[in-house]
This record gives C-alpha cells, structure tokens and sequence, in this order.
C-alpha cells in the first residue's frame, strides 16, 4: 500500500514568497521520506478579497458565472509559484487547475457541489513521481464551465481529494496551531484540543469556529477521512479529527488522551448573523410554513426558530438569517406579514450566538442551567435559545459577546486539561 498524503496550505501560509519557499521546503520533506504527495493551495493571502472588492468596482451586481472565472485565477497564480519553488529545490511538480485534475461540480456557481473527481491524471504524475499541486476550491461542470466551491472551498478540495485518492492523512496547514476550545484571540487560556471527533467539529464548525469549511468536514465524516489541522510555521502536532482513538492507532499516533465523560469541548461565537420578528401572526395550521417556504424558494438560510403564541391567539415568529441576506429576507418577510395578516416585521442586527458544544452532554443533565446561570450572573440576557444533542446555543446582544465567551470557558474550566468532564453541581 502507498503512502499518500494531502496537504492543504491556506491563504496566509502562502501570503508573500517567503511564505511559499517555507511551504515548498516542507512539501520537499514529506517527498524525502518516500510519501506520494498532492498539495492543495489556497490563493495568496487576502487575494479573494481583492479580487471581490474589484470585481465591485467594476459591477456591483456581477454575473456568479464571471466571478467564478475572475475568482479561480487566485488559486492558479498560488499552485504554479509553489511548482516553481519546488522545481529550485530539486524536486519534480505540476501544478494543475481543478479541471485539469478533473474536480466536476454541479452548475450551482460560487457555491458548487463537487459531483466526482476523475483522479487518472493526479495518479499519472504521482506515477512519475512529481509531486502534484492542485488548485483548490474550484472544479467544472459537465458543460466546462468553471465554478467555484463557496468560502473556504479548498479545504472541502483537500478532503474530497483524500477520499478519491484514498490517502491516509488530510493535513490542513493554517495560522493557529489547531482546534481550540475557543477563539484564542478572545480567551487567552484557550487549550488546544489534541482530538476532536467529526460530530463536535462539524457543530463547532457550523456555529462559528473558522477553522475549516463546514462541508469539508460533512465529507470527513460521511467518508471517513481522518484531518490533521496544524500550525503552517511549526512542527509539533494539532489537533486530530477522526471517528474514534481506532483511527489514530491505525495511523500510529500515540492516544492523545481519553474521551470518556468529556462534556464540553468548546465555545463558539458567530457574529455574522441578523433577527427577524414577524409580529402578531395569526395562530393557525399553515401560516409559518407560508413564511418558511418563501425565504428557502429564495435560498435564503433560516437557522434559529422561536415562535410564542399568547393567549390572544397571536404569535411573535423570530427567527436568524446571514446578515448578507438579510435585506431579501426582510422584503420577503414583509410581503408575507401582509399577505396572512401578521403586523409589523423587526428586525437586529446587533446580535451574536454565543454556543457550548460537546457530545457528551446530552447524556447529563444540568449543563444548560450551568449555561444560563452564567450569563444571567453576568446580567446578559438571552433574546432566543436552541438546542440539540451535542449543543446549546444562545443568541445575545453583540456588545456582549466577548464577556459571554470568556465566563462560559471559565464557567465550565475548558482552560485545564480533564477538567471539561462533567463538573459537580
């Protein structure tokens, strides 16, 4: 059995050229210990964003179509200047865009659905021994037309090319040393996970941790791919992202600790959210599917639902929308409210979902009392509250969101190794 491996290198760890000379040298190792070895690189630094903030001045309604054309060159100018720092260290690589790789997507642009990957070139060069760059986060249609795979798309590439492949390892290489239980940048004694499992990074991950891209994960775990999320500029291990301990075993890795009666594993926080209220809607069969239908026909993502009926028989629906679309869904909400005969529609953008996740809490009681206690001590009311089995999620009032995340890590002590398990009451 070969050993292959892919490496993912995001936007910042190839920022600049000493950057990209940094991760050639270290592309260069893994070859010198006799793995087979596809790159996936992000484009350079914040050169997405450039190209976006162009583009807007240029149109600022643009085609999705042409944006997947103008968005997919970043990607390319990254993968054949790594190629270029390989072939000076002596070493054999192609870099290839995702249609010469043969990535085929849906027709869904700047957010495609890969379909299938025909991997026949990729095995050709690693044939040859080359070492295989691919451009990420972008494939093609049946019909050759580029596409796109959304925000962080090339991690899903990275994650889809293992599985194709069959690779024993997705390394994800970024500016953090891995998965913390919260952001670091906001508590300072955030610990670094040695081991998360697919279930809790994939709820971290869809609750504001930007680690990886949620569908790279979904992949992960429907397919089995272990991850490996490091530091791009050290050499110690991350944080590993598998099913179980049955996993690092098989790839060797020592046990990296115990899983047994963890509770939480972390906190998250998304501020990239908006609340709408629909006032006053009438209380019968129907009516909140007439609202719901609407805002999905125009693929508009409703997240948290809270409805309250009084003893009038009217009801206050609120519910969260991204707040990139929230004017569309307040034009639709709006068009509906007068349509069933609701009142006004209100609407805040001055929100923020402060989340414990952890899968171990759904087999013990009081962690949402915990969680509440917390916030109420520190006079942070709770506007809307959902659960599930592996999370809790509260939206707040923005201004409050850093204080939030700091008393809820120290309230469930995630700053002390094997004090995250259940806690007495």
């Amino acid at each position: 059995m070969r050993k292959l491996i892919i490496l993912k290198f995001g936007g910042s760890s190839v920022a600049n050229p000493g950057k990209i000379k940094r991760v050639a040298k270290r592309v260069f190792e893994y070859r010198s210990k006799n793995f087979d070895v596809v790159v996936v690189v992000s484009a350079l630094g914040d050169t997405t964003d450039e190209l976006v903030s162009l583009a807007g001045e240029i149109n600022l309604n643009p085609s999705e179509r042409e944006m997947d054309m103008l968005l997919s060159t970043g990607e390319q100018i990254s993968v054949s200047l790594l190629a270029m720092a390989l072939h000076k260290l002596g070493s054999e690589a192609v870099s290839l865009t995702g249609a010469q790789v043969g990535i085929v997507t849906d027709k869904r642009h700047t957010n495609a659905r890969i379909l299938r990957i025909d991997c026949r070139r990729i095995n050709r060069h690693l044939e040859r021994g080359s070492i295989v760059i691919v451009a990420g986060f972008q494939g093609v249609t049946a019909q050759d037309e580029i596409t796109t795979l959304g925000r962080g798309g090339s991690d899903l590439t990275a994650v889809a090319l293992a599985k194709a492949l069959n690779a024993q390892l997705c390394e994800i290489y970024t500016d953090v040393d891995g998965v913390f239980t919260a952001d670091p940048r906001i508590v300072k004694d955030a610990r670094k996970l040695k081991f998360i499992n697919y279930d809790e990074m994939l709820e971290m991950a869809s609750l504001g941790a930007q680690v990886l891209q949620v569908r790279s994960i979904e992949v992960a775990k429907k397919f089995h791919v272990p991850i490996h999320v490091r530091s791009s500029f050290k050499k110690k291990n991350g944080t590993f992202i598998t099913r179980a301990f049955s996993d690092l075993r098989r790839l060797k890795i020592k046990e990296v600790g115990k899983m047994e009666d963890v509770l939480i594993r972390g906190i998250t926080l998304n501020k990239t959210e908006a609340k709408i209220t629909v006032c006053n809607v009438p209380d019968r069969p129907g009516v909140a599917a007439r609202i719901f239908t609407h805002l999905s026909s125009a693929d508009i993502n409703v997240d948290m639902i809270v409805q309250n009926v009084s003893h009038t028989r009217q009801t206050d629906i609120s519910f969260t929308v991204p707040k990139g679309a929230l004017s569309k869904a307040l034009k639709i909400a709006r068009k509906v409210a007068g349509s069933i005969g609701a009142s006004e529609v209100l609407s805040d953008e001055d929100i923020a979902r402060v989340s414990i996740v952890g899968v171990g809490m759904k087999s013990h009681p009081g962690v949402a009392a915990k969680m509440f206690e917390a916030l109420a001590k520190e006079k942070i009311n709770i506007e809307m509250i959902s659960t599930s089995e592996i999370s809790i999620c509260c939206i707040i009032n923005k201004k409050f969101a850093t204080r939030a995340v700091r008393t809820l890590h120290s309230k469930f002590k995630l700053n002390k190794s094997g004090s995250h398990k259940l806690l007495k009451r």
